[in-house]
């Protein structure tokens, strides 16, 4: 029993959870060795060179709802924190799609720049990618429990899944702001 009414019946979403945590980053890998699409239109070109722009507001919108989510459950507004944390789950799913889309039309780009800021790039982007691998499955497991109406687990995994998830999406607007003057449509 949960907050005075029974908890739902618990369905079992390991399997599931399991499948897409192992298949998001496999199919971003695999990205990377498959060959570039050569035969793209001008206008889709153009539009997809809008992509990774597009990826950095999304992320930031995520960050801006993973932040008045935990607001909002502070303020005890359960209905407004399940709404900004269901707009982040698909902030998410939309970036996944869209960064999915660019790489499989467009070069891999590289960092241009050196010293320092190349280390304080690549810490990032690693950081960045190795936690969005973990992020997949915490985030899932958190929002399950959540629907089952778990509250008391989903209350101490949201608080490793929170920082985690919002470390990922800020750090993926920097990665873009750092790496923008680099894409070859800039040039």
């Amino acid at each position: 029993m949960q907050d005075g009414k029974p908890a739902k019946k618990e369905k079992n979403f390991t399997p599931l959870i399991v499948v897409v945590s192992i298949l998001i980053p496999l199919v971003v890998a695999i990205l990377f060795f498959l060959p570039q699409a050569e035969n793209i239109s001008p206008e889709l070109r153009s539009f997809l060179n809008h992509l990774p722009l597009t990826n950095a507001i999304i992320n930031g919108t995520a960050a801006i709802m993973l932040i008045a989510g935990v607001i909002s459950i502070k303020n005890k507004n359960m209905i407004a924190h399940k709404r900004f944390m269901t707009t982040a789950i698909l902030l998410s799913i939309l970036f996944l799609v869209s960064y999915v889309s660019f790489h499989l039309t467009s070069e891999t780009t590289t960092y241009g720049g050196e010293g320092i800021s190349k280390g304080i790039y690549y810490f990032i982007l690693i950081s960045h990618i190795l936690l969005s691998i973990a992020i997949v499955p915490l985030v899932l497991i958190t929002y399950v429990r959540a629907l089952a109406e778990r509250f008391d687990k989903h209350k101490k995994i949201a608080r490793v899944t929170f920082p985690l998830w919002l470390y990922v999406t800020i750090t993926g607007v920097l990665v873009y702001i750092m790496i923008s003057p680099y894409y070859a449509f800039n040039a």
